[in-house]
């Protein structure tokens, strides 16, 4: 099939550069000036492995307003705040035809994809894949050829034909999809995940791998783990995974499969960008506010990345010249 990445950042990247890779067509759509420009100018991404074997890979890519391509599947790979924008500017291109497939990180993307997409045609997904963006037009895929893995589900539950074929297309590109019939138990357990391993990495600028030595990560992990369980049972969802085989997959993937990956939390926190905090941690509060719950350390530590956020944007020289008596 014929595909459209909206959202060439790290992981669009990743996707639609192995999906090219296997043979299939793929396009790529962003709305990041620089990113744009970059590609265009150097005919194509960087792209590493573990920061080795840099190489250019040539690719397509266009802003929304650009493009005129017909693709059968759209992959949606945008920031949570930026994908009301890019739906808007790429809707000239959209029709009934078109599946659109989502593994981004947090939740609320799927009610703004219901405005352009029948259920039906709505894919939700959850990647367990490193990826970093080192600069515009610079990619770095973490981890070996094959490694990570992804659930997905259909909006519906309901599995179709398509369905089934952007499943195997997933998987001769190396992706490791594992169909689902459970929408939002899929979803839910990426955003519980992330809620663990993106935010507390963040906080103490640390790699996964380095997260899951410490003592104390377990019992950290466990505690963030327990309360998302306790909303999710509130709110009747019923998760892929036990609370056992949560922290199971935490500490597998954390040592395992991605122990030199800064989550993409870190990443936008060190770049001085708006983190994803309140589509992971701060939902997760919210929802359970609904059922009378509160989830005191997930809230805590929304909080606690919103003032790292906001130290962030103090020049630090300015303000060492103060302290210093001069100024």
């Amino acid at each position: 099939m014929h595909y459209a990445v909206l959202g060439a950042g790290a992981m669009g990247l990743r996707y639609g550069i192995l999906l090219q890779a296997a043979g299939y067509e793929v396009d790529f759509v962003d709305t990041w000036d620089q990113q744009v420009q970059t590609i265009k100018a150097q005919h194509g991404v960087y792209v590493s492995r573990d920061g080795q074997n840099r190489h250019l890979v040539p690719v397509n890519i266009s802003t929304p307003e650009a493009y005129h391509g017909d693709p059968d599947v759209l992959i949606f790979f945008t920031k949570q705040m930026g994908l009301a924008d890019i739906l808007k500017r790429s809707a000239h291109f959209f029709n009934d035809r078109q599946y659109a497939v989502t593994a981004m990180n947090g939740m609320g993307h799927i009610e703004k994809l219901n405005q352009y997409f029948k259920p039906e045609k709505v894919l939700g997904g959850t990647a367990l894949i490193g990826t970093v963006l080192n600069q515009a037009g610079d990619v770095d895929f973490i981890g070996a050829s094959g490694a990570g893995s992804m659930n997905i589900a259909n909006q519906t539950e309901q599995p179709d034909a398509t369905t089934h074929q952007i499943v195997a297309e997933f998987q001769a590109a190396n992706l490791n999809p594992n169909l689902t019939t459970n929408f939002l138990g899929t979803l839910l357990a990426k955003v519980i995940f992330n809620s663990v391993i993106n935010t507390l990495c963040t906080m103490f600028q640390i790699q996964m791998g380095e997260f899951i030595q410490a003592p104390s990560a377990e019992k950290l992990g466990k505690q963030l783990i327990n309360e998302a369980f306790d909303v999710c049972e509130r709110a009747g969802i019923t998760l892929l995974n036990t609370r056992e085989e949560e922290w199971a997959t935490i500490k597998y993937v954390s040592s395992e499969t991605n122990p030199l990956h800064f989550p993409s939390m870190y990443q936008d926190l060190s770049k001085q960008r708006p983190t994803e905090v309140d589509y992971i941690n701060g939902y997760l509060y919210d929802l359970g506010v609904k059922y009378h719950y509160e989830a005191k350390t997930h809230e805590f530590l929304r909080h606690l990345v919103h003032l790292a956020e906001f130290a962030g944007t103090f020049d630090v020289a300015s303000l060492t010249a103060v302290t210093e008596g001069k100024h």
